[in-house]
């Protein structure tokens, strides 16, 4: 058997912990799988004195990370800390510059600088991988970069994110409000004191950024993926969304589309015939479209220390292999810069909810200027309310009611031209919502 694997484990939270327990518990394991045994020889984190239920006496502590990414004993190093830049950037920079191997998985570091550290790594002709960047558990990066390569891929999509699932899936099975969902979510540990990286889309938007990268051959371009959270879904979406045969998810989809590729993070309605509509609770799934497969769909466990843990460990086996490719399926020189093509291009079919005051010619208002705009309605919904009952023998009370649309293909553009013109038009009690609609 060769010389063993040095690891040296920068960050020692949730999924650090589970990283070094893995190793050790699957030791026997992971040696018979590659040739080499794999010892967790070195680590660094905040605090030393804290609990994580690891037996740490044989292993050396580094209080300063960096100085641990340049320790001329370590093979390689896992980096565990987070953040785009910091200490987390520092020690990849650093273990990469002296010529060691590096697992992450860090998709902020990886969404804002992932080419800059994919041409370092080539450089030092070693390892950046990240397997555990996106989705968890689910093996997406290697089913993308190693598993397709024959393939032409034209989409990529998912749920990438286990707390917007969540709390989606708990409005719609109970009919609560997001802020509830989001109290319980915190109180379960799902959601951070300050959920805004999660809720309003973030995390989503940089796990996407990775996998565009690798499905297209495109630099990583975080800055070029439109945003939106499911911070304004309504408990009314949820229950209008089961009516017309969806469920409202919180995706990223990355598509080809005339003259680049789209990116985008946002409330979505998707069939209930999909599987990906059946995707509950805190579970990740992802779908790749492609000419030779079609439709491949993974689903599984997003986050969590063991599921992480899966991925990191998987990482770190093809290290001891030998295996040295490139991080994003190709050479960083041949990544060519993504064509963004804007949100206002994009063209689909719309849920639309309007709060419309309940008089005559309200609806046809309506109609009217979406026709402007050759945008064709492929059904409407008018919801009464109990606020909005009325004596009138007319049945038009003048309160607000909602009033559901839903289109066929019609380009954002005009869709948002369509209900800027309906508000200049005083036909609107409070802002419209929208949310896409992605089909099958």
């Amino acid at each position: 058997m060769t010389q063993s694997l040095r690891l040296g484990v920068a960050g020692l939270g949730t999924v650090g912990a589970s990283v070094v327990r893995m190793v050790g518990r699957r030791a026997e394991a992971l040696a018979a799988a590659t040739g080499r045994d794999i010892r967790v020889t070195a680590v660094s984190s905040r605090d030393r004195g804290r609990d994580r239920g690891l037996d740490l006496s044989a292993v050396q502590w580094f209080d300063d990370p960096v100085e641990l990414a340049r320790a001329p004993d370590i093979d390689c190093v896992v980096e565990l800390i987070g953040g785009s830049d910091g200490p987390a950037k520092a020690v990849v920079e650093a273990a990469l510059s002296a010529g060691k191997h590096v697992v992450t998985a860090n998709k902020a570091l990886l969404a804002h600088h992932g080419a800059a550290l994919a041409r370092l790594a080539e450089g030092n002709g070693v390892a950046l991988a990240f397997e555990a960047s996106v989705a968890g558990g689910i093996p997406v990066i290697k089913a993308i970069r190693e598993g397709l390569p024959g393939n032409a891929v034209s989409r990529v999509y998912g749920i990438l994110n286990g707390t917007c699932n969540y709390i989606l899936t708990r409005m719609e099975r109970e009919g609560l409000t997001f802020e509830a969902c989001l109290k319980d979510a915190q109180a379960l540990g799902y959601a951070e004191a300050d959920p805004t990286f999660d809720v309003e889309g973030f995390d989503t938007a940089h796990k996407l950024a990775i996998l565009t990268s690798l499905a297209f051959g495109t630099v990583v371009d975080a800055e070029g993926v439109s945003v939106e959270g499911i911070s304004g879904v309504q408990p009314l979406d949820l229950k209008m969304a089961d009516e017309l045969g969806y469920r409202i998810k919180l995706l990223g989809v990355a598509q080809l589309a005339e003259g680049g590729i789209e990116q985008r993070v946002h409330p979505t309605m998707v069939p209930k015939s999909s599987a990906i509509a059946q995707v509950m609770g805190v579970t990740n799934a992802v779908t790749v479209d492609a000419d030779a497969v079609g439709e491949l769909t993974l689903i599984g466990p997003g986050a969590g220390g063991e599921a992480t843990a899966s991925a990191v460990v998987a990482d770190i086996a093809d290290v001891a292999c030998g295996l040295v490719r490139p991080g994003f399926g190709r050479p960083s020189a041949q990544l060519r810069p993504a064509s963004r093509v804007e949100m206002q291009r994009h063209e689909g079919g719309y849920y639309i909810r309007l709060t419309v005051h309940d008089r005559p010619g309200v609806a046809a208002g309506v109609a009217t200027r979406m026709a402007e705009r050759e945008i064709s309605i492929e059904s409407i919904l008018q919801r009464r309310t109990e606020s909005a009952a009325t004596n009138d023998p007319r049945g038009r009370s003048g309160r607000p009611v909602p009033l559901v649309l839903i289109t066929y293909a019609a380009t954002e553009g005009n869709i948002r031209s369509a209900l800027d013109a309906i508000a200049a038009d005083g036909l609107l009690a409070e802002s419209p919502q929208l949310i896409r609609i992605e089909r099958e």
